[in-house]
């Protein structure tokens, strides 16, 4: 019994002493590398003589607080379908996000901006980040409810710093397009997130399966998350993506590939249900795979026909995903995925990879003219 009060006073002092150590230990890596890129920096643009009207702040921020949008309200309400986790699950995904964006612009910044001894800076700085913190709060889904904050914490420290690697390797190493993220973003956060379920597996668990069960008020405030991210998700994969065609074509086809995806999701989801009826976890997130699927392909041709067939592809797999394979692999596999963000993510991510590949080696110069693949975000 003496050891209790000693217990709860680390319990108690754990996640305010990781919380200040991880804000003072980027605040000190902030000061020595981070600084203003030239469109940020008063001297470095004046200098320039450029127009206010040039500044690529104008062009990208309206993505940028789409996408800002769906990382807090988006994943945050998503969350919230489990009847004893709702607080836990919005509040976390505010925590593990206000990290992770710092962090990720120092790793990103190391791979990516990182000249002079510096890294620099600016709007596109904030829309890479916010992509790093998407894929923290994908592996979140997967281990929802089974760890605390401050484990979730170490958690992103970790996952940050590889999403990164991977990011480099593929992008800048490799040269691969990938502007939505189905390969970086879904699916690196996705079997991240399995990898850690499995890990943390404890047969004990299953004892504390009745309460990933949802009520009528938590579904309802999961739906207003799906809402938020079906609507915002044309902005998440044009948001990174060159100016012109490339972001109009991209935010396009993702806007038909997730009307598609709703679609199959409705279809599916009352083919398979008991009685006929619609299962809202089906709904809440099937619904969004079309988004997922379209992320590499997106900025290429194509056509609004491709898209219609990849979202209501995207949606069918993942539908029929979350109702017989969860359950394979919590019983087979020991993994206990609590969102499903193999069926969101996982999967879709996947066929959204060979769906580029597939798309990129059909291009033809007709298809494109003197247009090409431009340069994405790297």
């Amino acid at each position: 019994m003496a050891g209790s009060p000693r217990r709860t006073a680390g319990r108690r002092l754990q996640l305010p002493l990781l919380c200040l150590l991880l804000q003072g230990a980027t605040a000190i890596l902030f000061a020595v590398f981070v600084r203003y890129n030239h469109e940020t920096d008063a001297a470095l643009w004046h200098w320039r003589n450029h127009s206010n009207a040039d500044n690529e702040f104008y062009f990208r921020y309206p993505s940028f607080q789409d996408v800002h949008t769906m990382i807090f309200v988006g994943f945050g309400f998503l969350m919230v379908f489990l009847q004893r986790y709702g607080f836990s699950s919005v509040g976390f995904t505010f925590l593990l996000a206000a990290f992770a964006l710092q962090w990720s612009t120092l790793v990103q910044g190391f791979f990516h901006s990182f000249h002079g001894g510096h890294i620099h800076v600016g709007v596109e700085s904030m829309i890479n980040a916010d992509f790093c913190a998407g894929a923290v709060l994908i592996s979140f889904g997967a281990i929802l409810g089974k760890t605390g904050p401050a484990q979730l914490l170490l958690m992103a420290l970790l996952e940050v710093v590889l999403f990164g690697l991977n990011e480099f390797v593929l992008l800048s190493l490799l040269g691969v397009k990938d502007a939505g993220g189905s390969m970086t973003i879904h699916t690196f956060g996705a079997y991240f997130g399995l990898v850690l379920s499995r890990v943390l597996y404890r047969p004990q668990l299953e004892k504390s399966k009745h309460r990933q069960g949802s009520v009528y008020h938590s579904d309802l405030f999961a739906m207003i998350g799906t809402i938020f991210l079906w609507i915002f998700w044309p902005s998440f994969n044009s948001a990174p993506t060159t100016l012109g065609d490339g972001q109009h074509r991209t935010a396009l086809n993702t806007y038909y590939s997730l009307t598609a995806s709703t679609l199959s999701t409705f279809a599916l989801s009352a083919l398979v249900g008991r009685d006929g009826r619609l299962d809202m976890v089906h709904v809440q997130n099937a619904a969004l795979a079309g988004g997922v699927v379209v992320g590499t392909s997106a900025e290429m041709m194509l056509t609004p026909f491709g898209a219609l067939v990849a979202g209501f592809l995207a949606g069918t797999v993942s539908t029929l995903g979350y109702k017989f394979f969860t359950p394979i692999l919590e019983s087979k596999l020991k993994v206990q995925d609590t969102c499903g963000v193999h069926n969101l993510h996982g999967m879709p991510g996947v066929l959204g990879a060979l769906l580029g590949v597939l798309v990129a080696g059909l291009a033809t110069h007709e298809a494109y003219g003197d247009g090409c693949l431009g340069s994405m975000r790297t």
